[in-house]
């Protein structure tokens, strides 16, 4: 195990299968615990009330599971989701490998937009410091490229943070190759963090290749689609979903888009079942088949979601599975 860094219950327990993030000697497992939903009600991009308590519950029987990372932000419920994965850590005794993001600022109202001066990314990281409960950040990312004409100062900020030893490695989400070459020489970039799952497949274009050149991990967010991947999701209960669920305006769970998703659902259903699987956990494998994936982040509100969904991780997805996903995509 040189090289490969996991707090000690992780060799007393459960280890899952990890992957190498870009050039770091952090190694990571392809499922990751994703703490957006958690952040809960009252901002724009929120998912309904959630239960805190249950939520740490979840976090922790993640790593039982020997899922070794939680990804989360500062702007998921304005600071609320860090308390809980704070609250999840302390309750650990050891620290989880955690990636944490700046960039994001919020209205009174909940509504969000870009900062990124390097004076607001270094009080970002004292506050997500103080709120998890931890003395250094493990993979620090640039949350959006916005505003983009920033975007170097707010590197430069970050490869302050970790030559102060507040962050061991810097890395973005939502930056394109372009993006990413403009920021490389002030500090090599750990990872990117883009959306990737069977309805978004743009990372296919360029992004997978020039990462894979440049030795840069990627971690997947929204391998399942919010969920919508999963096949629990019906008209009546998107429909069901908490005014303030801001899925009401994804296009992904609205028309016309809608009934083409539900029937890409339908087709992929009968092939999970076909391999014993449930649609979360072909979702999950058909985005980690891509070896430049280093993990796929999965949403956990509840240890049952967890449970279900860690199983993914280990399961190599046949070829002759891939195909007629393809062809249920095509």
């Amino acid at each position: 195990m040189s090289g490969i860094i996991y707090p000690d219950y992780f060799l007393k327990g459960n280890i899952m299968r990890t992957r190498q993030l870009g050039n770091t000697d952090l190694h990571l497992t392809t499922i990751g615990c994703g703490t957006w939903a958690i952040g809960g009600t009252g901002w724009q991009y929120g998912w309904g009330p959630q239960n805190d308590s249950e939520s740490v519950r979840a976090i922790i029987r993640a790593v039982e599971l020997g899922v070794n990372w939680i990804d989360t932000a500062p702007v998921y419920g304005m600071g609320h989701s860090e308390e809980v994965v704070g609250r999840a850590v302390k309750e650990l005794g050891e620290k989880p490998v955690i990636a944490t993001k700046c960039g994001r600022a919020w209205n009174d109202d909940g509504t969000i937009f870009g900062r990124l001066s390097k004076r607001s990314v270094k009080k970002e990281c004292e506050d997500s410091l103080k709120r998890l409960g931890i003395e250094r950040i493990d993979l620090y990312q640039i949350h959006w490229p916005d505003p983009e004409d920033h975007i170097e100062e707010a590197w430069e900020a970050i490869a302050e943070l970790v030559k102060e030893g507040k962050v061991r490695y810097g890395g973005v989400s939502n930056f394109s190759p372009q993006q990413i070459e403009r920021i490389q020489d002030i500090l090599p970039v750990a990872s990117n963090q883009p959306p990737y799952n069977m309805l978004r497949r743009d990372i296919e274009k360029d992004l997978i290749d020039y990462c894979r050149e440049n030795t840069i991990g990627i971690v997947a967010y929204s391998p399942m689609q919010k969920g919508l991947l999963t096949a629990k999701y019906t008209r009546e209960k998107i429909d069901a979903l908490p005014e303030d669920d801001h899925r009401h305006n994804d296009p992904h769970f609205k028309e016309p888009q809608l009934s083409t998703n539900l029937e890409i659902v339908e087709g992929l259903k009968k092939i999970a079942e076909k391999n014993d699987k449930t649609c979360a956990q072909a979702a999950l494998a058909w985005v980690l088949r891509k070896k430049e994936v280093t993990s796929a982040i999965t949403g956990t509100r509840k240890p049952s979601q967890i449970e279900e969904t860690v199983e993914a991780g280990e399961w190599d997805i046949p070829k002759e599975t891939i195909r007629e996903i393809e062809e249920i995509l095509s």
